[in-house]
């Protein structure tokens, strides 16, 4: 089977609530719009935290990195663009990019690494049949490292 890339594009809305008094986003506010992106995928292929959870696990982040290109500011309408990158370890790693949606230029890029624990908390080292099942539906399970 071919290897597939899953990959999924929104815009984001700039909430006022998340800018200073310049009118720029608070940096940690990125970490919300990763967030985003990953509920939009979960919608779009399958893979949500409900999904995780009613299979028995918790998928939490143990790796978070962003590196800031340009300022967001209020108003704006940018967009974030979240892939998956398939692994043979038991992980789930996501590549974020967030361009601004009137010029296309970079603002922000990153990704997040999220690893699987049962529901006694803890790590589980293999990945979960389910987990390998949704890799095989969508294309990403025999991958090259």
């Amino acid at each position: 089977m071919e290897q597939q890339e899953l990959k999924a594009t929104k815009e984001l809305a700039i909430r006022f609530s998340e800018v200073d008094s310049m009118g720029v986003a608070w940096h940690g506010s990125y970490v919300t719009y990763f967030e985003d992106a990953r509920e939009y995928f979960g919608e779009l292929f399958g893979l949500s935290y409900n999904f995780y959870i009613d299979n028995g696990y918790y998928a939490p982040i143990v790796d978070l990195n962003i590196q800031y290109k340009k300022a967001i500011r209020y108003g704006m309408k940018p967009r974030i663009t979240i892939t998956y990158h398939p692994t043979v370890a038991a992980k789930i790693v996501f590549d974020y990019e967030i361009v601004d949606g009137s010029d296309g230029s970079l603002i922000a890029t990153g990704s997040t690494v999220q690893v699987f624990m049962n529901m006694n908390y803890e790590l589980v080292w293999a990945n979960p049949d389910f987990y390998l099942q949704w890799k095989e539906e969508h294309g990403v399970l025999d991958i090259k490292e």
